[in-house]
Formats: structure tokens, C-alpha cells, sequence
């Protein structure tokens, strides 16, 4: 191992070395100046080292839980390291959440703290509302605006405030702490990945730190952008693990494509970290905005959090170059699969190896299935995780043998690179035959003239259920019957016909989150709905599903 991984590695060590070198940058829209908001590595921590401080005063012990219900906020790493240095769980939750949903985390994850800023300080009230037993503290992030009149919400206190008087010093007995991060909820209620804590003292070198540094040359040089928002697990832990390795953090405040190319460009980005949906935008820039820019500098872009259609990602390489690195995983850390150019450039298709143990293909009746045979894909040798206060849907992803499953299917081949076709949740019985639709996503969403796209099953009298696809086009008058003869026989072009959706209908989105996970279940739901006259939200569904 490497001197750099075998040495402490957290932000403090840098803060020791260059206490002024930025830590966090937010890139706030269009045509920003490079720093619009930094926090240096002295102040990440001095500041995470004051708010641990105070959490510890509050009562908090290694295990306890934080939830942060922040933008892409300058505080929100500063609470991130602050919970990762006292050995707490952290739950990031996702903004787009209404109070219902956001309350149901917090009294599920159990958290002692809740952390808002002044965007979210509403539905955190909400939310908040009947917990008080349960949340030891609500803090603010922001300084109430005395120009405005806005102040914290009741029962809510000021983050300055609760620092007041905390010394910048590190806590006598830190140990690792770890986030507990809550899954889209894209089939079924949201899930909380827990993992045991490690008791390793703060500063012991995570296992992901090596797969950053030698899988994509992540060091103290790397300037690291995140478009994406913090509170999902991929952009968050590259954050983090960056941080640790001293690399600069800039966070855009919000995803915007003309924006994501500006900060790129003027931030000397080296990597980043992107989703598909993502690349989506960025090539339906007009040629002048996409034009002339000098990323030269720009070594590694990191994709995953959804699958990525082959044509996307071959257009974003002739543009970008060879510089896109593939990789699935889920939140729960149960596998990490990764691609290099190279590789994906000689498999079409493929997200990569397994890096952390043997990938089986399974059928239905558990037999392991030979080289390009499609079935469920379980992993070997993978973390140790459970779903927090559920040991059903735990049991169900685990095998006799200790292998796990992220539910979802596909294949390998004979060099053992896989490649996915669906989670088995939306796989389409139709006639008896099995149907995964991300074939068909992916054939569709690589037609010029189509924006968006989902694929998923609908009820069948003769065969169960037949392949239906809801298109958003580039132009929304291209929705016609025309275009949807057109697509159609474009997708015949390149699968076999019983692969290929029947109809397809017209929209201006699709149910996505803003991770870029595709909220199939909802549109499968409402057409069901239609279809058999039942209620649009299932009992006990999560209406993001």
C-alpha cells in the first residue's frame, strides 16, 4: 500500500499542511465568478470540530444519528465531517421531499439532530412537528435575515449559536462515524443502508479510498466537481473520500448544464461525477455553448446512479474523449462494479468487473447460470449491510452462502464483464417470456429526437402484460402518430419485435429524481390504474416511488 493510504486521512490532516487551500466551492449558476462560496480546509475543521463538540455536549454518543435536510449548502460537508468524526450515522435527505415523507426518515432512522437551511427551514418544521422527544436538537444553517425578517423556525436554533463557546479542537476519544443514506424509493418504500460502525479511529483510511486513488488517480492535486446534490450516496462519498485525499470540492448549487460546462472550465475541473440524465443535457446544448471550451485538464468523469444508453455515452466520448469511467454499486455497498474506457469501448455496454469479490448469475430455481445467460445478479464478498428496522427485506437479499442481491438482472460474459437488462421488479411477463425493458430504453433514447424515455409493462388480456413506452421528444410536436409508427420501427430495427413496445405515448417528462433514477413504478402504477380501475397510490406506498 501506498504512503499516502497508509497515513491518517481526513480533512484536519490537511487543514495542518495548507489551512487556506479550499475545501468546498459552490458554483452558484450561470457565469459565476470561480469562488463564489468557499470554505477552507482550516475552517471544515475548525467548524466540524465545534459542531461535533456541540453534539457531544447535546448527549450524542458514537452510534447516535444526525439527518441533514440541506441543499448543496457550504455547511452541509462541515456536518457531514462533523458527524463522521464523532462516530455518528449521518442520513442526508433529499430535498424534493415533502414534510410526510421527511418525518418518515427521521422517525426511522431515529436521528437525535436535525440540521436545515433557511430553503428547507419550512417543511423541516413540518416534518419536525410531534418528534421533539426524539430530536435532541434542530439546528439552522443559515443566519436568520434580519433584511427579510426571516427567522428560525420555533423550536429551531441558530448553527452559530449552538457553536458559540465550542473549542476548534478535535474531540479526545474521534472514531469513524458512517452516513446511513436512505434509497430513491424507486420500488417501494425508501430503505435505510445501514452499516456497522467500524469503531476505527477518525482518520483510518476507508476501503474506497484505495479504488480512488488507483482506479482514478485522486490526490491532493485533483480539483473535483459535483453536479449532482450531496444528499444521494455516490456524490456524497466521492465528496468526502476526496476531501480525505486533500483534492479541492467544488458543488454546484444546482444542476445546470451550460453552468456544469462553466464550471468545468473555470475551475480547472480534473474529474467529476456524473449521471446519465445528466449527459443527456449536455448534448442538447446548442453547438455554440458546447464549443471552444478548454477542458483539457479535465482526466476522469465518473458516471453511475442510473444506466447510461450505449449511444449517450459513445457521443459524450467523441466529445469529451476517453475520459468517462463506469460504475454500479449500490448504497448499501454490497458491490462495486467498475469500466474504463478502454473496456467499455471494446464491450458496448457493459458497467464494468467486479472489484470486490465473484459476480453469480442466477435462475429462478437458484442454479447458476453459465456466460451470457440473463437472471439475477448476486455478488460475493461484498460489505456487510441491513436495512435499517426492516429484517424482511434484509433476509431477502441475502443467500444461505452470504451472498447478496441489489435486485437486480442481467448477464455476464466469458471475461466476466457485466452487463445490466433491469431490476427483476420491472421485468415484463408477457405470453410467458420474459421481458426486461431497459433493452428497449436504451435502443429508444439513442433516436436523435428523443429527449427522455420509459419502457415498462401494462396489462394484457391474451399475454399478462404487453411492452409500453411513455417518450418525451426533443420537439413536443413530434408527439404524433407518426413519430410513434416511427419509433416503433425504429426499435424493431435493432430488437426482436416482442422486445419492442406495442404504443407509446407523449409527454414532457418523465417521473425521474433528480439522481437521475427513473420512477418507473409511478407510471407502471397509473396505467395499471387506468387499466383495471384501481387506486393510483397503492396502500402504503411512497407516492415518489
Amino acid at each position: 500500500m501506498s504512503t499516502v493510504l497508509e497515513s491518517t486521512r481526513h480533512p484536519g490532516a490537511h487543514a495542518r499542511t495548507d489551512p487556506d487551500k479550499p475545501a468546498i466551492v459552490i458554483a452558484r449558476g450561470l457565469h459565476q465568478p470561480p469562488h463564489s462560496d468557499t470554505v477552507t480546509y482550516g475552517e471544515l475543521e475548525a467548524e466540524s470540530a465545534r459542531l461535533a463538540r456541540a453534539w457531544r455536549a447535546a448527549g450524542l454518543r458514537p452510534g447516535d444519528g444526525v439527518a441533514l435536510l440541506l441543499e448543496n449548502h457550504p455547511r452541509f460537508l462541515v456536518a457531514a465531517w462533523a458527524a463522521q468524526r464523532s462516530g455518528l450515522y449521518f442520513t442526508p435527505i433529499s430535498t424534493q421531499l415533502g414534510a410526510a415523507e421527511v418525518r418518515y426518515i427521521l422517525s426511522d432512522s431515529g436521528a437525535s439532530v436535525l440540521v436545515a437551511s433557511a430553503r428547507t427551514a419550512a417543511v423541516a418544521a413540518e416534518a419536525a412537528a410531534g418528534l421533539e422527544a426524539q430530536l435532541r436538537l434542530r439546528l439552522l444553517a443559515d443566519a436568520p435575515d434580519d433584511a427579510t425578517g426571516d427567522a428560525a423556525p420555533p423550536g429551531f436554533v441558530g448553527w452559530d449559536d449552538t457553536v458559540e463557546g465550542q473549542a476548534g479542537e478535535p474531540l479526545a476519544d474521534e472514531t469513524e462515524g458512517a452516513d446511513m443514506v436512505y434509497s430513491s424509493g424507486t420500488t417501494g418504500r425508501p430503505k435505510g443502508n445501514k452499516r456497522p460502525l467500524s469503531g476505527d479511529p477518525f482518520g483510518t483510511p476507508p476501503g474506497r479510498l484505495a479504488t480512488m486513488v488507483d482506479l482514478y488517480g485522486f490526490g491532493p492535486d485533483a480539483v473535483y466537481l459535483s453536479p449532482a446534490p450531496l444528499y444521494h450516496a455516490g456524490p456524497l462519498r466521492f465528496a468526502m473520500t476526496a476531501q480525505r485525499l486533500g483534492a479541492t470540492v467544488v458543488v454546484m448549487d444546482r444542476f445546470n448544464a451550460e453552468a456544469a460546462l462553466d464550471a468545468l472550465e473555470h475551475h480547472r475541473v480534473t474529474h467529476s461525477f456524473w449521471v446519465p440524465t445528466m449527459f443527456v443535457r449536455l448534448l442538447q446544448l446548442p453547438p455554440a455553448l458546447r464549443g471552444g471550451r478548454s477542458l483539457a485538464g479535465h482526466r476522469v468523469a465518473i458516471h453511475g446512479g442510473a444506466p447510461c444508453p450505449a449511444e449517450v455515452k459513445r457521443q459524450m466520448m467523441d466529445w469529451w474523449g476517453p475520459v468517462l469511467h463506469e460504475f454500479y454499486g449500490g448504497s448499501e455497498g454490497a458491490a462495486y462494479v467498475a469500466c474504463n474506457p478502454d473496456e467499455w469501448l471494446a464491450r458496448p455496454g457493459t458497467v464494468g468487473r467486479s472489484l470486490r469479490g465473484r459476480i453469480h448469475v442466477l435462475a429462478e430455481d437458484g442454479s447458476e447460470l453459465p456466460p451470457g445467460e440473463i437472471g439475477e445478479i448476486w455478488f460475493e464478498g461484498g460489505q456487510p449491510f441491513e436495512y435499517h428496522n426492516d429484517p424482511d427485506k434484509t433476509a431477502g437479499t441475502r443467500r444461505p452462502n452470504g451472498w447478496t442481491t441489489l435486485g437486480d438482472i442481467g448477464y455476464v460474459d466469458a471475461d466476466g464483464y457485466l452487463f445490466l437488462t433491469d431490476r427483476k421488479a420491472f421485468t415484463i411477463v408477457s405470453g410467458g417470456v420474459n421481458i426486461y425493458p431497459q433493452e428497449a430504453e436504451n435502443v429508444l433514447a439513442g433516436h436523435p429526437e428523443v429527449a427522455d424515455v420509459a419502457v415498462f409493462g401494462v396489462p394484457n388480456a391474451d399475454f399478462g402484460e404487453e411492452v409500453k413506452a411513455v417518450v418525451v421528444p426533443v420537439d413536443p410536436a413530434r408527439g404524433t402518430p407518426a413519430f410513434e409508427a416511427e419509433l416503433i420501427r425504429f426499435c424493431r430495427e435493432q430488437l426482436a419485435a416482442y422486445k419492442c413496445p406495442r404504443s407509446i405515448d407523449f409527454r414532457t417528462e418523465v417521473p425521474r429524481g433528480d439522481n437521475g433514477k427513473l420512477y418507473k413504478r409511478a407510471l407502471r402504477d397509473e396505467y395499471r390504474a387506468k387499466e383495471l380501475g384501481s387506486p393510483t397510490c397503492l396502500p402504503g406506498a411512497d407516492p415518489h416511488d
